[in-house]
């Protein structure tokens, strides 16, 4: 059966193989992405030879045709090449592309390159898919720069070698510059750096992952917070940098039901935050705004925090559940520096002080290591309302109120 189905496949590919099709070959559990104009057939059929590869096809797992499409911006025109997307539609106005999938039955993906000052991206479709930035750089001048409205899983993949910068209108209704529906998983070596100039940065409502390959994201300015991640946000790798927000640098709401109040029982990990490698670089300059805000618990399990509270009440860290640090995954450092000072509301007298770490219920430290110094007048290094643990196997350095 498995022989009929890779025959059968090679047979469409040949048809196919003039319009520059993408393909996914899968062998061993992994797989490799290839255009259809780098297929070649033995006259057999036994042997597919793709780029500087050469397989059997009986021993090949699969083969897959991705239907991709395309869009170039450049200046103040986009192209859209749909190549054989099945009920795929789209509209342009200028550099603003709209895209419509009704489509059902085949997962797509789409490259997004080139450059314009007064572009955007929109999409919507029923099922999970793949964007590939591939060296865009696109500024919008009304709403987003890319606005994701589909509620599934979202690949964002960011081509090795590519630099990619996104910022969206200023005074617009939009959520983020960035903004996904659904569940968005960033993977890639490349680079992107979001500018939020209405709200967020970057936004999504359901989970956010940046897998281990990921390369860096950069935040330099959002008028709110620089990522608001609903139903919760894990980190795997990656260089996350977020500084020049007017809000949170990284905040994790809890998804609700139509109440708005009630926490939605059926999200997984609603509220929580897991941190298990790369490197966060964060700036909580203003007053009262935190450099990472978890509604429920924080589990970290490795990386590299650098994280700077500036602002008068702001905090590095603030918790509202517990916080758990630990070793499981990656070496864990976190190193946090409270300067800023007491934050007096005028209205109703009430203050908050500069806190490096605030955790609402219990902070265990079982591995790693963790500085705190808390040089602002008034601030403290590390305040725990619940019950503090440290293990003889972790290193905390730091002024522990409890």
């Amino acid at each position: 059966m498995k022989k009929l189905f890779i025959t059968s496949m090679v047979l469409c590919l040949a048809i196919m193989s003039q319009a520059q099709e993408q393909i996914r070959v899968f062998k061993d559990g992994s797989s490799t992405r290839f255009t259809t104009s780098e297929l070649t057939f033995s006259d057999d059929g036994a042997k597919l030879s793709v780029a500087d590869s050469t397989y059997e096809t009986a021993k090949l797992d699969s083969i897959l045709v991705v239907h991709t499409v395309t869009v170039t911006f450049s200046a103040d025109t986009a192209t859209v090449d749909l190549g054989h997307a099945p009920n795929v539609t789209y509209t342009t106005e200028g550099a603003h592309v709209n895209i419509l999938s009704t489509n059902t039955k085949s997962e797509l993906e789409f490259v997004l390159q080139g450059e314009s000052t007064q572009g955007s991206l929109t999409y919507d479709g029923p099922l999970k898919c793949k964007f590939y930035l591939n060296g865009l750089k696109l500024t919008s001048n009304k709403g987003a720069a890319i606005d994701i409205q589909c509620g599934k899983r979202v690949d964002l993949i960011l081509n090795p070698g590519t630099e990619n910068v996104l910022a969206d209108a200023a005074g617009g209704e939009q959520k983020a510059a960035l903004y996904c529906k659904g569940h968005l998983e960033v993977e890639g070596s490349g680079s992107l750096t979001v500018t939020g100039n209405t709200k967020h940065a970057i936004a999504t409502k359901e989970y956010m992952q940046l897998k281990k390959s990921t390369g860096s994201i950069t935040v330099n300015k959002a008028v709110s917070d620089a990522m608001h991640v609903g139903q919760y946000f894990q980190m795997n790798g990656g260089t996350l940098t977020l500084s020049g927000q007017g809000g949170d640098g990284l905040q994790v709401e809890v998804v609700t039901l139509d109440d708005d109040v009630t926490p939605n029982p059926d999200k997984e990990n609603n509220g929580l935050m897991f941190i298990r490698g790369g490197s966060l670089n964060i700036t909580a300059a203003n007053d009262i705004t935190k450099g990472i805000k978890v509604p429920g618990d924080l589990t970290v399990s490795g990386g590299t925090f650098t994280i700077v509270a500036s602002g008068d009440g702001s905090r590095g860290i603030q918790v509202a559940g517990n916080m758990l640090v630990n070793e499981d995954d990656n070496t864990t450092l976190m190193q946090i520096r409270a300067t800023g000072t007491t934050y007096e509301d005028e209205e109703t007298d009430d203050e908050d002080r500069c806190i490096g770490i605030k955790v609402k219920g219990n902070l265990t430290v079982n591995a790693g290591k963790i500085q705190v110094a808390n040089t602002g007048k008034y601030s403290y290094g590390i305040k725990v309302d619940g019950k503090y643990t440290k293990s003889a196997n972790a290193t905390v350095q730091a002024n522990v109120k409890n």
